[in-house]
């Protein structure tokens, strides 16, 4: 890439990023009440995604052979305990992946 391609794509990121960023605010100013499809999305989003965090993480275990699973299965009971111990989606997701990856590295 030439220099003015590069100068460019940085801008055309920049510029997809802040709009990305800002677009919620003017869509739903601080004035205005949020909308009830908003907030309904607030609550189901972050259960829905750590679900599929969990089903993509076990999608290529070996059930039949090896360990069965059994690091795979300790780490999302480490998930499900700490969500329900602190409801926080970053411990959570941290924590359980942390917990895995010593499991794999250390222990199995």
């Amino acid at each position: 890439m030439t220099l003015t391609q590069q100068i460019i794509t940085i801008a055309v990121v920049v510029l997809g990023t802040m709009l990305t960023r800002f677009l919620a605010f003017w869509i739903f100013p601080a004035h205005k009440p949020t909308p009830g499809y908003v907030l309904f999305l607030g609550r189901l989003l972050p259960p829905a995604v750590l679900g599929l965090l969990v089903i993509y993480s076990v999608k290529d275990v070996e059930w039949t052979s090896g360990l069965y699973g059994l690091p795979e299965l300790l780490g999302i009971g480490v998930v499900v305990a700490l969500h329900v111990w602190k409801r926080n989606m970053l411990l959570t997701i941290a924590g359980g992946t942390l917990f895995y990856m010593v499991l794999v590295q250390f222990v199995f």
